[in-house]
């Protein structure tokens, strides 16, 4: 079953309406005796696999109905706000005027006030499970990665320069995590991105005041997470941080290789489908004038 008819499975057992079901898709007309059968009930991993496929309007809606079910909790806060991020970015970024599509941007304030809930409501789970265990190390990683969540928030498709605050959390807890468990792949995969971002994208003086940063050391980070044996989504996550940082850094023949496996794995992500067929069309150069084409 594709992910698609997985999604649409997954909205009907939850009665999920916003999630657009083709007639095509639709599952067929059972016999009685098999169409009393229960769908089995969706799970995270059924939001993370539409997350993965760049499907993030159904991702969000998903773990919100499973939020319905009881289900909130701290992956539930960081997969969505994940989702929400990336809605934005693609409704704000690389448009103009950040502050001119923002404003004329109908559907943003919602979503940033749903991903602002979510940041809100993970941290403070977070934090009140760090005051009972400050060694938690679920809580230390979740806590970073949805401090960093705000931090791109404000940063990249919002361009503001604050939550300096969450900055430091991010960093610290991440490291904590790490100097107790260096194999963490997650936490490895996110710390990586401050390395990366603090030296691509701040000015040389805020580098030092944010602790440094370093791309190159960032690269061989994601690439030996990439390696580590993990789940299926945990490594996705360092493979989908290791194409995009090869593709920052111009790697493109490694950048493809990572892309082909990733789109075997995600079949219905529209962006790593895109990048390959121009990266194929770039491959084939311009037409051969007439009478030039070889034998």
């Amino acid at each position: 079953m594709s992910v698609r008819e997985t999604c649409c499975v997954v909205a009907l057992a939850v009665g999920v309406g916003a999630v657009t079901c083709p007639q095509a898709l639709m599952p067929p007309q059972l016999p009685v005796e098999r169409a009393a059968l229960p769908f089995e009930p969706p799970t995270l991993a059924d939001a993370q696999g539409l997350f993965y496929n760049a499907r993030y309007e159904e991702a969000v809606t998903l773990a919100l109905a499973l939020r319905s079910s009881g289900m909130q909790d701290l992956a539930n806060d960081e997969l969505r706000s994940s989702a929400l991020l990336f809605q934005l970015k693609a409704l704000l970024e690389k448009r103009g005027d950040r502050k001119e599509v923002l404003k004329n941007c109908a559907v943003c304030p919602e979503l940033i006030a749903d991903f602002m809930a979510d940041i809100h409501h993970g941290q403070n789970l977070a934090r009140t499970a760090l005051k009972a265990d400050p060694r938690d190390e679920a809580a230390l990683f979740f806590l970073g990665k949805l401090d960093l969540n705000y931090v791109w928030l404000q940063l990249g498709p919002l361009g503001r320069k604050t939550g300096w605050d969450e900055y430091w959390e991010a960093r610290r807890s991440l490291e904590t995590v790490l100097k107790h468990n260096p194999q963490h792949v997650r936490a490895r995969v996110a710390r990586a991105w401050i390395d990366y971002i603090v030296d691509t994208k701040m000015p040389r003086g805020t580098r030092w005041v944010l602790g440094g940063g370093n791309r190159k050391q960032a690269l061989v980070d994601v690439r030996q997470a990439a390696q580590i044996e993990s789940d299926f989504f945990t490594r996705a996550e360092a493979e989908f941080a290791l194409w995009d940082m090869q593709v920052r850094e111009r790697e493109m023949a490694r950048a493809i290789d990572i892309a082909r496996k990733l789109a075997d794995d995600f079949p219905d992500n529209r962006e790593l489908a895109a990048f390959l067929e121009a990266r194929e069309a770039s491959s084939q150069g311009p037409p051969t004038p007439p009478g030039l084409s070889s034998k």
